[in-house]
């Protein structure tokens, strides 16, 4: 038997999760990115420098939600923001970019992510950070907090734009050499760069990568972590140069903004590693309440949980978040994407209710 459900998904649950949210100013930082600063709420918004937070809208009649990384940190900025960089065709980025305006008011997902790190006063650590185009906004966060809180560390930015001009946050990070002068080391690799340019040029390749990282080598530091966040090909080149190097995983942080779910059930598939495709039923206890429907061959959890009116988090969609997290108490699923989740997370029961599909019929989840 199947629960009837009165929840509309147009209506976002008013939880713990959600919030609200003013606009106190817009920042234009290029010609196709802006920052969107919010007022503090009461209490103050509690967050940790590299995570993301969604924002939920209404455009043209339909609930839309997309996850932004924070470019503040809560130890240095009064208010937190993020920064969007316009898609081209990107419904929400759009919107973001044009329509919005100092005291609107729009609902939020809290932060969360795992994308940070602890700080203390006494750390002695060389922190490399390896941003592409947007992937710089929570690296922004990041170095600042360790600027501020560690003076006996040091950070490496090497920062991948397509050109000057397209350089997010371009005084900011100038402001910060200035005032923290050999604590942080900016380097700035411009794809397309224009006549005249003199620093860095062209496609990130292992042999720049291993330059930079070769650069920096303080005896008296201790320890060594590894920050990266930009698009796939930046990744997937400092992942694979890390991985030459022999840098343990544990020193590695990483933050996709892209994954085609498609393309990875469908390698899955053809190598055996998912179930039969079959129609099967889930149970998934959200705020205590348990909701039982059906998962069809073509539909994730997440999907047909919200094609049921089962008003169950979610965000990015293509598990790079953790907004969909549940923990797996029954049953198995095979679960498609599982970048936004942590090891321990993984071996503690949790999945991505967005790119999970149910491995029997047994499943029960739940949301916490």
């Amino acid at each position: 038997m199947f629960n009837l459900f009165k929840k509309k998904k147009s209506e976002p649950n008013k939880g713990d999760q959600y919030l609200s949210l003013k606009i106190r100013e817009i920042v234009k930082e290029t010609p196709d990115t802006v920052s969107i600063f919010f007022e503090q709420p009461e209490p103050y918004l509690d967050y940790k420098p590299g995570q993301f937070l969604t924002v939920i809208l209404e455009i043209e009649g339909k609930e839309v939600r997309r996850s932004y990384s924070l470019c503040t940190s809560p130890f240095v900025d009064p208010f937190p923001g993020i920064s969007v960089k316009r898609v081209t065709g990107g419904l929400v980025s759009n919107y973001l970019n044009d329509q919005l305006r100092p005291g609107k008011t729009i609902e939020i997902m809290k932060p969360m992510g795992n994308f940070t790190t602890s700080f203390h006063s006494q750390n002695k650590i060389q922190y490399y950070m390896v941003a592409g185009g947007s992937g710089i906004t929570p690296i922004m966060g990041l170095t600042k907090s360790v600027l501020v809180n560690e003076p006996n560390s040091k950070v490496t930015l090497l920062y991948c734009s397509r050109s000057e001009d397209q350089i997010i946050f371009h005084e900011q990070l100038k402001t910060l050499k200035e005032k923290y002068g050999e604590q942080l080391e900016i380097i700035h690799n411009l794809s397309k760069p224009e006549a005249g340019w003199s620093g860095m040029s062209g496609r990130l390749d292992s042999s720049k990568l291993k330059e930079v990282l070769s650069w920096s080598d303080d005896k008296e530091l201790t320890d060594k972590k590894y920050f990266i966040c930009g698009p796939e090909g930046l990744m997937d080149t400092t992942l694979n140069t890390l991985e030459s190097l022999g840098i343990a995983k544990d020193s590695i942080h990483e933050e996709s903004f892209y994954s085609d779910l498609d393309a990875k059930e469908a390698a899955k598939k053809a190598s055996g590693e998912m179930a039969p495709a079959l129609t099967r039923e889930v149970t998934v206890q959200v705020e205590g309440q348990e909701y039982s429907f059906e998962v069809a061959p073509d539909k994730t959890i997440l999907e047909a949980g919200l094609d049921n009116q089962v008003d169950m988090p979610y965000s990015c969609q293509s598990g790079l978040c953790t907004a969909c997290r549940g923990r797996l108490i029954a049953g198995k699923v095979d679960m498609i994407e599982d970048a936004g989740l942590s090891e321990g997370e993984i071996a503690d029961g949790y999945i991505l209710c967005c790119s999970s599909k149910p491995a029997s019929s047994d499943v029960k989840i739940i949301i916490e």
